[in-house]
């Protein structure tokens, strides 16, 4: 059962809200309002909706004892009973989904790195793979796709590159990938036609601004040198690359991909932010995440999450069992979809399924 009590304070709340902004709140109220209100509306309809059924069970269940000497009154009322319970049965699963605790970072874009781990050449060729997975599902989401810096293979592909997913709700999607794709088959170069099997690393990180974390200019050094690799002459001629050290940390960031320093700090920045930002709430989530055991795998970069299988066309979610016959849809970024969504199912079932068991412990 849901707590009543609960509901009965998120509905006034939603009145309260409501009323103050028919009234005349300045500019800033008037904003953090419409969000609040905004944000409770999904919420408060299917409470609604949900309090409405549940009147109507009883009315007809009331019809059912009144209707006793009359069976064909009774059954039909029996038979509409029935179908408002399956009802709210339904209604109250929606209202326990939109009670769960959101992840702040939920509707933010992404810090996206991936990087070819074993596997030399072919491992670099698989990370170019991902990451056009990801830009093509970005493409398919509204997002837009910066890319912040990159190390091409020499057979192609990339050793490593990290970009930056700018649209609404990215970590909400992509927050699972964070871990080790494994990819198996014939590699171009191979002439006896054997399977290999390489790996790349994939971290999503939440877009972080800098009111969501300090950072403290003191805490960094920051050194410019002379870009080196492609884009003509112009990148040895100036010191446009940056590398930025957190000594507190140790991290670094570099990149050199924009002839403007300015423009490649402000890259460097973003990404810092987002990597200390994420270190720091692993720490801080370790113990609790160890405790309820949540979350869809521990979100460890070296876990092994998936494996891409070109000789069988499947693609394996090991952490939920799930494998899909679709791994040319999957890659073109299509069918990627089908494996965030029941990634994030699993996760809200999860949820669920320790609410129920703290609203039974506190019964």
């Amino acid at each position: 059962m849901l707590p009543d009590s609960r509901l009965d304070q998120l509905l006034a709340r939603h009145a309260e809200i409501e009323h103050a902004l028919s009234g005349s709140p300045d500019a800033e109220a008037y904003v953090r309002l419409s969000r609040e209100f905004a944000e409770l509306s999904p919420l408060i309809e299917r409470v609604k909706a949900l309090r409405a059924a549940e009147r109507e069970r009883d009315g007809a269940r009331a019809l059912m004892e009144d209707a006793a000497g009359d069976p064909e009154m009774a059954a039909l009322a029996r038979a509409e009973a029935d179908e408002l319970d399956g009802r709210i049965e339904e209604l109250t699963r929606e209202v326990r989904l939109a009670l769960l605790p959101r992840d702040a970072m939920d509707e933010r874009g992404v810090i996206l790195e991936v990087r070819a781990g074993t596997g030399g050449d072919e491992a670099a060729l698989f990370a170019g793979d991902l990451f056009r997975m990801y830009e093509r599902f970005a493409a398919l989401n509204g997002w837009s796709v910066e890319v912040l810096s990159m190390n091409e293979g020499a057979a192609g592909g990339f050793k490593e590159i990290a970009a930056a997913l700018h649209g609404k709700g990215a970590y909400a999607k992509l927050k699972f990938e964070s871990g080790v794709h494994r990819v198996q088959r014939v590699p171009d170069t191979e002439a006896s036609g054997r399977i290999h099997t390489s790996a790349a690393t994939v971290a999503v990180l939440p877009e972080v601004e800098e009111v969501d974390i300090a950072i403290d200019e003191g805490d960094l050094r920051i050194d410019v040198f002379r870009a080196s690799g492609a884009g003509g002459q112009h990148v040895n001629k100036t010191e446009s690359a940056v590398r930025i050290t957190h000594l507190p940390t140790g991290t670094v960031v570099a990149v050199q991909d924009e002839r403007s320093q300015h423009k490649n700090k402000a890259r460097a920045m973003a990404m810092l932010r987002a990597r200390i930002y994420e270190a720091e709430r692993e720490k801080r989530d370790s113990a609790r995440a160890a405790d309820r055991k949540l979350q869809v795998g521990s979100g460890d970069r070296s876990e092994r999450i998936r494996t891409y299988n070109f000789p069988q066309g499947r693609v394996t979610d090991h952490r939920i069992g799930l494998t899909l016959h679709k791994l040319p849809e999957v890659l073109a970024g299509d069918a990627l979809g089908e494996l965030v969504e029941a990634l994030v199912t699993e996760h809200q079932a999860a949820l669920l399924a320790e609410a129920e068991g703290l609203d039974r412990g506190a019964a």
